[in-house]
């Protein structure tokens, strides 16, 4: 290939792209207003069909805020005739400046029914945004999760969130499985993890479990939660009361989803306890066909040397008990699916839940190729669609090019048994090279090392056929 030289203005442009692509860039500033932003759907009741509920941030000169609802009508004439709603406000104190939080529930609405709002207060407001409440019915429906988002959110991440509405703008709700962001105090990447969502988020209920990244040290030393966290999100609170937004239930068309707070866990034994035993109190009494639990610290890790013996020791015996089904997690920043069952063993009827770590965002590590993998994947942006119809959940990873990458299908009989159906091994083979910056870091025995796991996990998906 000739490069041709260029000089001039267009030269001085080129020269200022490799600047910033080669050096830190500035962040870009995320400065509330009296305008709404950062709004996000979500739920405080354990209701969908019947309960909405609504956050946003503005700065500190609005008061009084609230929330307009109405049936979704195709004439404009609806404006006029919207429900007002107050809303809670709080103040959090970001960067030395008082930022506010708003809240509004939308309560006794109807199953089923598309309904149109908007939020703000006195000449400022949002756009108007549609959503539909569930079904009180186990009628079929589908959702998306993400791995971990973490690192150059606007610029890469956006693709991710982006590209998974367009696949399947007919969600239900969204799921994260922590490490939205990278530095848990951070107001600009928050910033750009809801410009990323934009007007998604306002469209599509988000469930949110918190990772080790939404964690920092206060000043004496104590590991705490991101104070972004409870003010950016509505989260039910029917968790442990020390876990509140982070550890929670909650019920959506015949599955009971539940998000788990695993850092929490891993820095305190007794938070361990309390959490188990109240995710027992949870699934012992589950009227729901299927179950789905979320957390951000894998069961069963995708690299070498992070696994986290406590967390699965305590949690895994109550997932096989009480008959969880799916496992959706982060942490590792590659791709791994499978389940807990001696190698050699049929794999048809699995003996636990199905356990996923995806990641979402930029950020990859090394792949550990492990015994419980069915599926894996390298340095490789991905998102999930799950869908879930009567006795059948099918799920599907895509690359955020847009390419099918997993797919499997679970059945299950009239006694609660689950079939699994795994038609993964008709697709295209599995992205498995080392990421760059391994690549060049590692040494010529570290890349042999990894040549040689990679023949054996090989070997082992042979075996299995």
């Amino acid at each position: 290939m000739k490069v041709i030289q260029k000089s001039g203005v267009f030269g001085l442009l080129v020269g200022s792209f490799l600047a910033l692509t080669s050096a830190a860039q500035t962040h870009k500033p995320y400065t509330p207003t009296p305008y709404p932003d950062r709004v996000i759907m979500g739920w405080q009741e354990n209701n969908a069909a019947t309960s909405q509920s609504i956050n946003w941030r503005t700065d500190s000169t609005i008061v009084a805020a609230i929330g307009a609802i109405h049936e979704a009508d195709a004439s404009p004439d609806f404006v006029k005739k919207a429900t007002l709603v107050p809303a809670t406000t709080e103040t959090v104190v970001v960067d030395g400046k008082r930022v506010l939080y708003h809240t509004v529930h939308f309560t006794n609405l109807k199953p089923n029914t598309k309904y149109s709002y908007r939020v703000g207060a006195g000449e400022y407001w949002s756009e108007w945004f549609h959503f539909k409440t569930a079904n009180d019915q186990a009628v079929p429906f589908s959702f998306l999760y993400f791995g971990d988002a973490q690192n150059d959110i606007r610029s890469l991440w956006s693709r991710t969130i982006r590209g998974a509405y367009s696949a399947m703008p007919s969600v239900s709700l969204m799921i994260h499985a922590g490490d939205l962001i990278t530095t848990s105090n951070a107001d600009w990447q928050w910033g750009e993890w809801f410009e990323a969502g934009g007007w998604i988020n306002g469209m599509v209920p988000t469930l949110a479990s918190p990772g080790n990244h939404e964690y920092f040290r206060d000043p004496a030393g104590k590991s705490s939660l991101s104070i972004h966290w409870r003010p950016s999100f509505v989260l039910p609170e029917n968790g442990p009361a020390s876990l509140k937004e982070t550890a929670y239930y909650f019920d959506y068309q015949g599955v009971r989803f539940v998000s788990l707070n695993s850092q929490a866990a891993l820095l305190d034994a007794n938070v361990l306890e309390e959490q188990a035993k109240w995710l027992v109190s949870v699934l012992e009494k589950n009227p729901n066909r299927w179950t789905i639990v979320t957390h951000h610290h894998p069961i069963y890790s995708t690299a070498n040397g992070r696994n986290n013996d406590e967390w699965r020791l305590k949690m895994e015996p109550i997932y096989k008990k009480y008959n969880v089904d799916l496992v959706l997690q982060g942490h590792d920043h590659t791709y791994g699916r499978g389940l807990n069952m001696p190698l050699g063993q049929s794999r048809k009827y699995p003996d636990g839940p199905i356990y996923v770590v995806s990641v979402s965002g930029p950020k990859m590590y090394t792949i550990g190729l492990q015994d419980w993998m069915d599926r894996a994947g390298s340095n490789t942006q991905l998102y999930q669609i799950i869908s879930v119809d009567g006795n059948k959940l099918s799920y599907k990873a895509y690359t955020v090019a847009g390419e099918l990458y997993d797919v499997f299908d679970l059945t299950k009989n009239a006694g609660g048994r689950n079939k699994l159906i795994d038609t993964a091994p008709k697709l295209a083979p599995e992205l498995l090279a080392l990421p760059e910056t391994y690549l060049n870091r590692f040494t010529p025995e570290q890349i042999k090392e990894y040549e040689n796991r990679f023949k054996e996990y090989k070997a082992r998906k042979d075996k299995k056929k």
